[in-house]
């Protein structure tokens, strides 16, 4: 079969790999609607290691089952499914073990149920395979399109579980460092979760207009001083707030949340560092170790019970997960140029999509 990903760290092209096999227990699928990440322009940079080559890229997948294993109960081939950018492995016992169905996963330490772009080619392939089919596929609800149910994959996915480690309360203020897609659902989940006040860090027009149709209420430019002073004259009191939600930037974000946040706040992290950041906290901005600060960062959970349940949300009008795309494609060949736009990040970009008919 034919696929698009990365040749060797940044090199890209279309490879020739041997179509996956299906075990009784999984299910190969087509994709229909896949959507680029920053994790996949992450990866196509070496993010993942030198050793990473000949890997097809992309973990963003609407598609058709054409065929499922023998033990498979809840699908057959022909039905539209919605595939999570996590697929642990629930028979594991590390999986089982960790509370969270993302972690310790056949035992690995990180990133454990995170198979595609790490353990095995991804979804922009003309077939992908995805294991544990009952557990890891959701199908598409009648009512909500492709390209919505998308964006619960990892976008929604990941922004919410920015919010649920924030623990934000009725009442509370927030901020979101960072409005690209992933921060502007964490500004659509904040306002889900109750957060009265959102207070948002971003500079591009299109992204702040979404993010204040979401709910934020307040628009911070960091390239008009130190976002922290900036949001600390905002707040007045003693310039702190409940939760701060870091969903960008680079390792100066984690000292400007523990700066913001309250002493028994939360800062929660969905940011995809680098592995070359250090994070350097002076003592003082956590209370000398003593502030009482929970400090959480996390992958967003897999499974299908959490898709259903974020389309849910989409199918009952509480979010509308298409205002995050900027950029649409038609057709599989299409997939380098939607890659191309991710990867460049033009001013008006918040997320693309390819739509593919076989």
């Amino acid at each position: 079969m034919k696929g698009y990903g990365m040749i060797k760290a940044g090199e890209a092209g279309w490879m020739e790999k041997d179509r996956p096999v299906a075990g009784p227990l999984d299910a190969i699928v087509r994709p229909t609607v896949i959507a680029p990440c920053s994790s996949d322009t992450h990866v196509f940079h070496g993010g993942f290691g030198p050793d990473v080559k000949n890997l097809i890229l992309g973990h963003e997948a609407v598609g058709e089952v054409v065929e499922v294993g023998a033990l498979v109960k809840n699908f057959k081939p022909g039905d539209i499914v919605v595939v999570p950018c996590c697929n642990p492995n629930f028979i594991d016992k590390h999986t089982q073990g960790t509370g969270w169905a993302n972690a310790h996963d056949d035992g690995k330490r990180f990133f454990g149920g995170f198979k595609f772009l790490e353990k095995k080619d991804g979804v922009w392939g003309e077939f992908f395979h995805v294991n544990l089919a009952d557990a890891n596929l959701a199908l598409l609800p009648e009512g909500v399109k492709p390209e919505a149910a998308l964006m619960t994959v990892d976008m929604m996915s990941t922004g919410f579980h920015g919010v649920e480690n924030a623990d934000i309360q009725f009442g509370d203020t927030v901020v979101v460092m960072g409005i690209g897609p992933v921060g502007l659902m964490c500004v659509a989940g904040a306002k889900l979760k109750g957060a009265a006040r959102i207070i948002v860090t971003g500079t591009r027009p299109n992204c702040i207009a979404v993010a204040k149709e979401y709910g934020a209420t307040d628009i911070i430019n960091y390239k008009k001083g130190d976002i922290v002073e900036q949001i600390q004259n905002l707040v007045g009191g003693n310039g702190t707030v409940d939760s701060v939600i870091i969903a960008g930037g680079g390792q100066e974000t984690l000292p400007q949340a523990l700066r913001l946040a309250k002493p028994t706040g939360n800062v929660s992290n969905v940011n995809f560092f680098d592995g070359k950041d250090v994070f350097t906290i002076p003592a003082p901005y956590w209370g000398l170790g003593m502030g009482n600060i929970t400090i959480r960062g996390g992958f967003c959970p897999g499974g299908a019970l959490r898709i259903e349940k974020l389309m849910n949300l989409i199918k009952f009008g509480k979010v509308d997960t298409t205002k995050l795309i900027t950029h649409r494609y038609e057709g599989f060949d299409k997939i380098p140029e939607a890659f191309d736009v991710m990867a460049k990040k033009p001013a008006d970009l918040i997320k693309p999509v390819v739509f593919i008919k076989w």
